[in-house]
């Protein structure tokens, strides 16, 4: 699969009781436990009537938070998860039922990774940004919420996904135009696949790229980066979310590693450098929200002007970003 983003969970085990519905209560307030849920429980019709018969319900109501499956389908490319609860609507993929979507019915802000592409608009040309990976879009609302003006191009190669996302995260609101003139084009196919129509095409290239809760092998060729390379317009920036840590060979000992040499741990950042040598930066999530590793082309921006130009937290978290150097001579 392609074109999805995950956020990794480490999910606690907890027992539920089921209904022939798809409809169910646990008792606990956490999406984490709501999706430890999920992950424990195959959805076939006996399955569920099982665990229903195996399970008593419980009834502490100040507790519970109640959670249904909106749709569950494979497809070519997924094993598509939908799910809603009170608070958000949740987008599962693969056997990991990883997030790869989130939608909050009262925000857009996420407080993970798919916040830090919306302060990309601040410091690349003006020009439309595309999106490899839309998944179900919650980069893309986002980012039109905070740059109303924007040209957003989402590229999934999922087709039955996306009509997923249509239907359940509002992606049909932002493929209309709105009254600022934004809006969000979904093209559906291989975002790998070259396209004389793409050359120098973009300001920013937002890559979120996944499969099987990895990072696809493609973003840990350097050869891959330089084909993308050629879509980015002068002074382009990809950003990038890497996924975590990976790629660790007998060369890099992470125990030699200083805090700013992190990023050594995973592949997708250490093929950026080799595409791009002096030209790119990075960060690291906090470890409650993944500890994904982010990756930026191009010269370091100045950090307090980006800062400036972007809204709280956005403002705190831009300066957080460094550049890949080694320090300590491994």
């Amino acid at each position: 699969m392609r074109g999805c983003c995950v956020l990794p969970f480490s999910f606690p085990h907890i027992a539920i009781g089921v209904s022939h519905s798809h409809s169910f209560t646990i008792h606990t307030p956490t999406s984490k436990s709501i999706l430890s849920s999920i992950h424990n429980h195959p959805f076939s019709p006996t399955s569920l009537h099982a665990q229903q018969q195996q399970q008593p319900h419980h009834h502490q109501e100040e507790d519970e938070e109640s959670f249904q499956i909106l749709t569950s389908v494979k497809t070519d490319y997924n094993h598509i998860m939908i799910v809603d609860t009170p608070k958000s609507t949740m987008l599962l993929l693969d056997s990991s039922h990883n997030v790869h979507s989130i939608l909050y019915k009262d925000k857009k802000w996420t407080n993970s990774y798919w916040d830090e592409f919306s302060s990309l608009p601040a410091i690349v040309p003006k020009g439309p940004i595309a999106i490899l990976g839309l998944g179900g879009g919650t980069a893309a609302h986002l980012m039109l919420e905070l740059w109303p003006a924007l040209q957003l191009e989402g590229w999934e190669i999922d087709d039955i996904l996306i009509d997923k996302a249509r239907d359940y995260f509002g992606l049909s609101d932002l493929e209309k135009t709105n009254e600022d003139g934004g809006i969000l084009n979904v093209h559906i196919g291989d975002a790998f696949i070259p396209s004389d129509d793409l050359h120098r095409r973009y300001a920013g290239i937002v890559v979120d790229l996944f499969s099987d809760g990895k990072v696809l092998p493609q973003l840990q060729e350097v050869s891959t980066w330089l084909e993308l390379h050629d879509r980015l317009m002068a002074n382009g920036r990809f950003m990038v979310n890497c996924g975590g840590i990976d790629g660790v060979d007998g060369s890099t000992d992470p125990k030699k590693l200083s805090n700013d040499e992190a990023w050594l741990l995973n592949a997708a950042i250490k093929a950026l450098l080799k595409a791009f040598p002096g030209q790119l930066s990075w960060k690291r999530m906090p470890k409650e929200t993944g500890q994904n590793f982010m990756a930026l082309t191009g010269p370091l921006p100045d950090l307090k002007s980006w800062s400036a130009n972007v809204p709280s937290p956005l403002s705190t978290g831009v300066m957080d970003w460094k550049p890949c150097e080694i320090v300590s001579g491994i």
